[in-house]
């Protein structure tokens, strides 16, 4: 209980609140917020939920991180809740990507939102990089050829699912799925819901309600661990020339019964 009582003055100043504002929001007596920031008593399990809805940030980050530190642009929206992420800079200041590793990267639905977790993560830097928050995640499968599986797209975290460009490539962290890299097209407004596209066509899209979307990353660029051989984007090509020939074969069987 020792870091609340700095983290809650803390995030009070972020917010701009007095502790006379911050106390009738939370319906409590301005004395009991003085004592809890001068740490001569603490929050009842009760009270501590509403401070983390108030501040819309998770309990265990509340009680286990040093927030001091932390500034308005270090959290970043995650469902209805904010979550601590600063973004990682090296001695020079630049900014340095978090890489999620193949082995364990199913891992990662359960530590995503875990700040020790993500502290762990190995770190890249690539200095053409656009500023933001960026994350590597590894590419399995063949869904989104000509991209090969093992590759690493990296991607820029997406704060606001309404700024989702239809046809854009994004890396989703989803509630049932798991980590998958799709094209997207926004159907919020008519459906609250995203489009999932594959570019290899014999996966057929399919549609993913926006509430079951933890994460979005939009892609930056990609690394690829393996060399391209002569024949992969041909054998890609022809893949996908026979699947075309395969949609339109059956579109002229239903238009001839």
């Amino acid at each position: 209980m020792k870091m609340i009582a700095k983290n809650l003055k803390h995030l009070r100043h972020l917010k701009g609140v007095t502790q006379e504002t911050l106390a009738d929001d939370l319906q409590v007596l301005r004395s009991r917020i003085s004592s809890y920031e001068e740490g001569r008593s603490t929050p009842s399990i009760e009270l501590l939920i509403l401070i983390s809805d108030y501040f819309r940030l998770p309990i265990d980050i509340l009680l286990r991180n040093d927030l001091t530190k932390a500034t308005d642009t270090s959290f970043m929206e995650v469902g209805n809740q904010r979550i601590l992420f600063p973004i990682a800079v090296d001695h020079d200041n630049n900014n340095l990507i978090e890489v999620v590793p193949i082995k364990t990267s199913a891992g990662y639905l359960l530590g995503y939102d875990d700040p020790e977790y993500i502290e762990q993560l190995e770190k890249i830097k690539l200095p053409f990089l656009p500023t933001g928050k960026h994350r590597a995640f590894p590419i399995k499968g063949d869904s989104m050829l000509p991209m090969k599986s093992g590759s690493y797209v990296v991607g820029h975290f997406v704060e606001d699912r309404h700024d989702i460009i239809s046809g854009k490539t994004y890396v989703l962290i989803t509630l049932n799925d798991g980590m998958v890299y799709k094209r997207v097209y926004n159907h919020i407004k008519e459906k609250n819901a995203l489009l999932l596209v594959s570019d290899n066509t014999s996966y057929k899209p399919y549609e993913i309600p926006i509430n079951e979307v933890l994460e979005l990353w939009e892609f930056t660029c990609s690394i690829h661990t393996q060399e391209y051989e002569e024949q992969d984007l041909k054998i890609s090509s022809i893949v996908n020339m026979f699947n075309d020939l395969g949609v339109a074969l059956k579109a002229l069987e239903k238009l001839q019964r």
